[in-house]
């Protein structure tokens, strides 16, 4: 049996409890070592055959699975955050589906919302932004140009980039040119959750002259977004006036 496991957002302690039984229980970890926390791998029990995914293709890796389930060992593919947002596991799953092998996901906590919580940010705010953009700037891996940065950007919603820190002189250009203006809160969140995190606040027109004055190169989050600033509108959900299935308005 395989299991894939989001490890969470760089913390030890915020895999889920089922992922950490999980990667208890297994014979083989295959683990995204470029990226996720090592200190996961204390749940490992005694004898634990470990692979770094970080130095293997796809092909190699799949082969560490045949091999473990031609001996009847149970495997874990540890993937960081939540596997399903840049965890090239569609691939994997095809791979698993052709060879008629079972698998399960286990869902862990993404960086993104690692950084809202470092943040102590609400990335939906009534009156301010009820959208939430996940994207990345386009690099060494292309994106469809429907979803260029200019043309999310003119939603004016709340944008977490993530794969951008390197490129942010021309994601910069891209978010004023879509419509955020140049004192459009954002933030840099370097390794979210992690002991050695990092936050810089800045703005939109100073995005690209922080994130290059502090050497931020990779393992880092941007958000833009007016979610960020101080004005909002009060949540319904607990004001007194609102009638909900569970309470009358007074």
């Amino acid at each position: 049996m395989i299991h894939f496991v989001g490890a969470g957002s760089g913390a030890p302690d915020l895999i889920t409890v089922r992922g950490a039984r999980l990667l208890a229980e297994a014979d083989v970890v295959i683990w995204a070592g470029s990226l996720v926390n090592p200190e996961l791998l204390s749940y490992c029990k005694e004898g634990c055959e470990i692979h770094d995914s970080a130095r293997l293709t796809l092909e190699e890796v799949i082969d560490i699975i045949k091999k473990a389930e031609a001996e009847g060992k149970t495997t874990v593919r540890l993937h960081t955050g939540d596997s399903s947002i840049y965890g090239a596991v569609r691939e994997q799953f095809d791979e698993l589906d052709k060879l008629g092998f079972a698998y399960d996901v286990t869902p862990g906590v993404s960086s993104f919302c690692g950084a809202a919580a470092t943040l102590k940010t609400e990335y939906t705010l009534p009156g301010v932004s009820q959208t939430v953009i996940i994207t990345r700037a386009a690099g060494k891996t292309p994106v469809p140009e429907r979803e260029s940065i200019a043309s999310l950007a003119a939603h004016g919603a709340t944008m977490v980039l993530f794969l951008s820190t390197s490129l942010t002189e021309q994601l910069q250009e891209e978010l004023l040119r879509g419509g955020y203006g140049a004192d459009t809160p954002a933030a840099v969140v370097y390794k979210a959750t992690w002991p050695d995190e990092r936050i810089f606040r800045c703005t939109v027109g100073t995005l690209h002259e922080t994130v290059s004055g502090n050497g931020l190169t990779k393992t880092s989050l941007i958000i833009v977004g007016h979610c960020m600033g101080e004005e909002y509108l009060r949540s319904l959900l607990y004001h007194p006036h609102f009638t909900t299935e569970f309470r009358n308005a007074k």
